[in-house]
């Protein structure tokens, strides 16, 4: 990470001043940015923590607090809800301050569960859209059945799977040292110094890792929804015929176009999250492949950019979801705190 010799060629952003520890050998070098630049890097970051902080404890608020919104998806909904809040609230920190100076100050033990957390909130979260899509289909392609296979024990069983799995894999392959397999020699000669966190992949780590946390889930998402797309373009010509002959009264049909919409709103959720990991992904796969040689200022920023999606889902809510700009309105209000406040109506059913 020697950046000296174009320092001056970048309007001198870039500063190398001596090392994370000067007195420790093989300590990390420390690159410093201009003070203007490690400002504006502060205030964007602290400005994404914030909203990602603050806009999943209201959705995580809005679902727990009125029973109307204690529904399986919303459950689903909370659960990635938490999964955001957790990246906002304890790992986007330490990123940020690693982003910023260039050196890891926290020791190595706390490199290893940052990275670790980092790489389980980021599994989870895919997870959790996963199951999101499987609600969404039975919705929305066997509705008749919705209820008896999506219940609230199915629903539990999604949650703990989203978090143990992800969990499991993360933890024991960071602090297992399996993500260093079969290149052990250069991580240690070429990578490891006294002041640096680095999520560090082996060739064969780093295909397996990333095809099963986000390539191998985003793809099976991708085929769910083509297929709730289809059904629902389906059901969407059928309804429209049989309203021509007879006048529905049970109001099966709004209640297919509720689902219909609910399922369009996660497809969103769905596809920012792709939008927002697919080049970090596949960042991560590739440079193990083509000798580690894309540039770390580039990784840090495709970090970045992945985190964003956490801070995004609460501004899709409030967009597409009219019982979210409700209930933000009784929680900013202070209508929250009256008395029962929870058994508000957000939305006809």
């Amino acid at each position: 990470m020697n950046f000296s010799n174009s320092s001056k060629d970048i309007s001198n952003v870039y500063i190398e001043r001596g090392y994370c520890y000067d007195s420790v050998s093989g300590s990390c070098k420390k690159n410093l940015q201009a003070f203007s630049f490690q400002f504006s890097m502060f205030v964007f970051m602290s400005f994404a923590v914030l909203v990602t902080v603050t806009g999943n404890v209201l959705v995580i608020t809005s679902i727990a607090h009125f029973k109307q919104l204690h529904t399986t998806t919303n459950c689903l909904i909370l659960s990635l809800a938490v999964c955001d809040f957790l990246m906002g609230a304890f790992v986007m920190p330490c990123s940020a301050l690693r982003s910023v100076y260039g050196c890891w100050y926290l020791g190595d033990f706390v490199c290893k569960l940052h990275t670790s957390t980092d790489i389980m909130l980021s599994t989870s979260s895919i997870f959790h859209l996963s199951f999101i899509s499987v609600d969404r289909y039975f919705a929305v392609c066997t509705p008749l059945l919705y209820r008896s296979i999506v219940n609230s024990v199915t629903a539990l069983l999604m949650i703990i799977t989203s978090w143990v799995f992800p969990a499991i894999f993360a933890y024991g392959m960071i602090f297992s040292n399996l993500n260093l397999k079969g290149s052990e020699h250069f991580f240690e000669t070429q990578v490891q110094c006294v002041g640096g966190c680095t999520m560090f992949f082996s060739p064969a780590s780093a295909a397996f890792s990333t095809i099963f946390s986000f390539f191998l889930p985003g793809l099976i998402m991708l085929g769910i929804y083509l297929k709730i797309y289809m059904v629902a373009r389906r059901q969407a010509r059928s309804i429209k015929d049989l309203t021509r002959q007879i006048k529905v009264e049970d109001g099966s049909a709004v209640s297919g176009k509720q689902e219909r919409k609910k399922a369009k709103t996660l497809a969103v959720v769905v596809g920012v999250f792709l939008i927002c990991w697919t080049p970090f992904f596949l960042c991560n796969i590739t440079d193990p492949f083509i000798g580690y040689s894309i540039p770390p200022t580039l990784t840090d920023a495709l970090f970045w950019f992945g985190y964003m999606n956490s801070g995004f889902n609460p501004f899709i809510y409030a967009f597409f979801y009219s019982w979210f700009r409700k209930a933000l309105s009784i929680i900013l209000s202070g209508r929250i705190f009256y008395r029962d406040s929870c058994r508000i109506k957000l939305y006809s059913e």
